[in-house]
């Protein structure tokens, strides 16, 4: 193993121990009956071991297609953010990801980052 590989091993060693520094748990159900006002709840936490992460800076969303809708803070619970979403009436299936913008304690400054979950789906059943 030359010198090159032994440093990027060295550097990806700290990975392998920490897993990921960033997850997201969805909190949105499977399935929803459709309403009459087409409007659908969303909820996620989100939970990091990033120790920089300036918290004020939080701002997460739903991305259903190029579509963002951003999120509130649940009351009272921490890590927690809920929308509405607007779903067409002829749609029964809603494909999402979950995207939460921050910022981190950086050197000289803040910068910017970004994490977006994997891919879930929702089912609209009903009429």
């Amino acid at each position: 193993m030359g010198l090159k590989q032994k440093a990027l091993a060295l550097l990806l060693l700290p990975l392998v121990f920490t897993g990921c520094a960033s997850v997201v748990t969805n909190l949105t159900p499977r399935q929803y009956a459709r309403n009459t006002d087409g409007l659908y709840h969303f909820e996620m936490q989100w939970d990091t071991r990033q120790q920089a992460v300036i918290a004020e800076s939080l701002k997460p969303f739903v991305l259903i297609g190029t579509e963002f809708f951003p999120m509130e803070p649940v009351a009272i619970v921490a890590n927690r953010w809920e929308t509405l979403v607007p779903v067409p009436a002829d749609q029964k299936l809603v494909h999402y990801k979950f995207k939460v913008d921050y910022q981190y304690y950086s050197v000289p400054g803040r910068a910017d980052e970004s994490f977006l979950s994997q891919s879930y789906s929702l089912e609209i059943i009903g009429k």
